[in-house]
């Protein structure tokens, strides 16, 4: 279970972390405003009131284990960038930082954000989309719960067929193409690169390198589909 700590509970802070915590991640979420931690104690793992800026507070807390953390102070380019500086230090992996200016965002990436996030025009669904399953290449929303989704075909399934995946039972979710790009010689003798789609793949079917699967099935699935 991948772990995430999210901190500034804002509009967009508190709507991750609750996405997050739904679709079965492990959440610390984190705010100096104890009306906030308050509002999403009952939607995540862990709620705590700190400083976000005590390195010793956050590891106390165990969040220089999580695998991801979300900074999701907009309006404050101090504290965030504050924070993104200690949780770099303290050994956090993979750090997203909000940014609300295209200055912001090349300040943050240049002190150690590895990802920006502006929410005024990305929401917290389409980030929960990306932090769960950061090799999904497209997503089309089917209906309550549902989606379609194109993935990379993760290093795992390569060279092995579709019967022998099992991945219906195995991930609750239905392979409904295969995607790939494969190399023939032209007329003129020349290596050319065309696009073939498998539609309808069968039990026999193998997965390759490079492939792209198109997968269809629950939201809650398709979070844990590996990757």
């Amino acid at each position: 279970m991948e772990r995430f700590a999210v901190i500034g509970l804002g509009l967009f802070g508190r709507r991750l972390a609750t996405l997050l915590s739904q679709a079965g991640a492990e959440v610390i979420a984190v705010d100096n405003d104890r009306g906030l931690v308050e509002s999403v104690r009952d939607d995540v793992t862990l709620a705590v009131c700190l400083d976000c800026t005590d390195a010793e507070a956050l590891k106390a807390q165990g969040i220089d284990k999580v695998d991801v953390a979300v900074v999701g102070m907009g309006a404050n380019l101090e504290a965030s960038a504050l924070t993104t500086v200690i949780l770099k230090q303290i050994g956090v992996s993979r750090i997203i930082a909000r940014a609300t200016t295209s200055i912001r965002a090349q300040i943050l990436s240049r002190i150690g954000a590895d990802g920006i996030v502006n929410p005024e025009h990305e929401s917290a669904e389409r980030w929960r989309d990306k932090l769960l399953a950061p090799a999904m290449l497209e997503r089309i929303v089917l209906g309550e719960e549902h989606s379609l989704v194109q993935v990379e075909a993760p290093r795992s399934f390569h060279g092995k067929t579709l019967g022998e995946l099992d991945v219906h039972n195995a991930y609750d979710v239905l392979v409904v193409a295969i995607r790939r790009t494969v190399e023939r010689t032209d007329a003129r003798g020349k290596t050319v690169s065309k696009e073939q789609v498998i539609a309808g793949p069968g039990p026999n079917d193998t997965v390759q390198p490079g492939d792209v699967l198109t997968i269809i099935g629950r939201d809650e699935a398709i979070a844990k589909f590996p990757t």
